[in-house]
This record gives C-alpha cells, structure tokens and sequence, in this order.
C-alpha cells in the first residue's frame, strides 16, 4: 500500500515545444498553481512586507512563501514556535509554507562550520554559541515549525569544487537524505523532498538524481546551481539533469529570482522557485519593470512624476511616482523598503503568472522571446 503524502504534484499540461510544465501542488494549506515564485520571509517574515499584501500579490496572489529551518532554529527557537501553534500561526500566514533545511545557510559560514559524517559544527552568527547541527536535528526543527514542505539537510558544494569533492558531497547528501526519512513521521502533515547535488559535473548530477528518486519522495530539488558559476553553465547542467527527475513529482531549482532564470528553469521543466533578491534589491532602491531595471537614486527621478513600470497595476504604481519614491530612499523612510519590496516581489508573482497562461494557451516561447525584448539585460 502507496504512502499517503502531504503534499502531492499534478501535471496538467506540458509545452509542445520547450519542456515547460503547468502544474498544480495540492497542500494542507491550499492549491499552489505552477510554475511558481515563492517569496522568501527568512525569518517568519517577508521583510517589508504584512502577510495580507503578500497574499494579494499578482492578480491571483501568493499562496507559498518560504522560511528558513537554521534562523528560526537560533532565534527564537523552534520550541517556542510550536508552543505557540506552529509558524503559520505564530507568523499569521494562511497559505503553504516550504522550509529551507539550512544547509545552504550552513554552507554560507565558510570557515565558521566543519563538517562532519555526523553532521555540522558551527558558531551562531547572532552571538558566537557553537551548535551541532544534524539531519535528525533539522527534521525535528521542521517538524516543530509544522510547515507544509520540509526540504532535507544536505551539503552544498561551492563552485568551483574539484570532482572528488563534489562526489563526497553528493554521496553524503544522499546519506543524510536516507537519515531525514528515518526520521520524519508525519508524512500525512508534512512532505520531506530531497536535493540533488553534483556541482556542474553533469554525470555526477545523473548520480545524485538517481540517488535520491530511488527514495521515493512527493517531491525533488535541484540545489548547488546560482552560487557564482556562469549562467549559461547552469543552463548546460539543468539541460542534462532535469528528466533525470520523475514527471509526476514537482521540481525545485532553489535559490534562484532573476526573471532570466525563471524563463530559463521553465523551459527546462523547473515548477517552484524562490530567491531574496526581490525584497535584497528594493532595500538597496532597485525595482524590476516591464522595460528593464530602475534604480530609483538616480537623480533624473527626482521630478518624474510617472509610476515606476506604467504597464504595471500593482498597489505602487497606482499610487506612487518615482519622484516621490526616490524622496522615500533618499529620506532613508521605512516605506521605502516597503514599497519597492511590494512592487518587485508584484512583479516576479505577476510575471509567473503570465507564464502559466502561456504554457495553457501554448505559446510560452513566444512569450518568453517578448518578455526579453522588453526587459532588456538581466
């Protein structure tokens, strides 16, 4: 008898010509229409950002966000998280939530962690405190969280790494995978998905995919890629390592928000995606719009009175001009933050929208090809 999943994924039509999917991910906490950007809130929160703005965004809104296992383990703690219901509560979001497993946080310390068969020694970036982090701790970390998707504990290997590094890496990611399933129960509550590895070593991706299919899990991610290699590198290695997953399991490219390489993961069969870029670049007073990148501290914007992006009919650009948001950055003003942060994550949420409607009516190439045209360089 087939386990019952938590969350399970529905294929409802493919591109004829790319290998673009349009999909459904059916969770506890609601239907995820993909292909999907999932907009980060690291630490039980999208920065700048209420809950109820996040859930507006788009047209039809954002139904997953994702939180991050390794911050909200040091603080404020997973205990005090389910003492207090779970992160959906805790955070007042209603929709599905993916948490990372902070293997990628871990990976960023560089020389603040050792890693170890057993799992990782590191020193807490708030206060200095050593912890020992391990895939069982991680689940159970998760597992108190209570979010819909549970991602494993994994290693990710830098770029560039030689090939006897990046097989050791993979081969423990896999052995790390095997102890998450030991550990995680509550399958019916909650999805563990695995993460592929191989650094841009194409036959090793093939390896680590085969790995961890053989396990079984509702879904698969695709990690280790965006982490300083050229583009088109990642683009060779997503050509030869995404069938390698199961169709009828949803695909996860993590850590990546560019639009360039939201087009690029579709058509390679990618279903979720996410990335802090959006809400990293509005705190630093950059927008994306229909016609490319505005860095709103220029001072030819000082007197602009047009929106940000007039093809744009987000909350920002109904009500603001881009002279009044420069004053707001310049001013050093909160707002600021908030609302650039709402018209970029608007616009990464609006754009994968357009792109499920031209998988539907099949014509995503053509949409793609006019979505460049505008936007210009990435």
């Amino acid at each position: 008898m087939s386990e019952k999943h938590a969350v399970t994924y529905e294929l409802l039509k493919t591109d004829s010509r790319t290998k673009a999917r349009r999909g459904v991910l059916h969770t506890p906490h609601g239907d995820i229409q993909t292909p999907v950007f999932m907009p980060v809130g690291t630490q039980a929160t999208v920065k700048a950002m209420k809950p109820e703005a996040v859930a507006g965004l788009g047209h039809e809104g954002a139904h997953i966000i994702l939180s991050n296992t390794y911050h909200l383990y040091l603080r404020p703690g997973h205990q005090l998280i389910k003492d207090m219901g779970g992160l959906h509560k805790f955070m007042n979001w209603h929709g599905a939530i993916l948490t990372d497993s902070g293997g990628f946080q871990v990976f960023s310390l560089g020389k603040m962690r050792k890693i170890s068969e057993e799992g990782v020694k590191f020193s807490s970036y708030i206060d200095g405190s050593k912890h020992f982090f391990t895939p069982e701790l991680s689940i159970e970390v998760q597992n108190a969280l209570g979010s819909d998707i549970i991602m494993a504990f994994d290693e990710c290997a830098p770029w560039p790494a030689d090939r006897r590094y990046v097989q050791d890496s993979l081969n423990l990611t896999t052995r790390w995978l095997k102890r998450c399933k030991a550990a995680h129960k509550d399958i019916e509550r909650q999805s563990l998905f695995g993460i592929m590895q191989g650094g841009t070593y194409k036959d090793l991706r093939r390896e680590s995919a085969r790995q961890i299919v053989d396990l079984d899990l509702p879904g698969y991610a695709i990690g280790g890629l965006s982490v300083g290699e050229p583009a088109e590198l990642m683009y060779e290695v997503l050509d030869d390592c995404v069938d390698e997953l199961p169709k009828d399991k949803a695909r996860y490219l993590m850590g990546v928000g560019t639009p360039d390489y939201l087009f690029e993961g579709v058509e390679r069969g990618i279903d979720m995606f996410d990335c802090v870029l959006p809400t990293r670049e509005a705190r630093h007073g950059r927008a994306m719009t229909s016609h490319g990148k505005v860095n709103i501290k220029n001072a030819r914007y000082e007197r602009d009175e047009s929106p940000l992006d007039p093809e744009c009919d987000c909350y920002v650009c109904r009500n603001y001009s881009k002279a009044y948001l420069r004053h707001l950055f310049k001013s050093e003003e909160i707002l600021s933050s908030m609302l650039l942060s709402e018209h970029n994550l608007h616009f990464l949420v609006k754009t994968m929208e357009d792109i499920r409607k031209s998988i539907e009516e099949d014509r995503f190439p053509e949409y793609k090809r006019i979505f460049y045209d505008k936007f210009g360089q990435f």
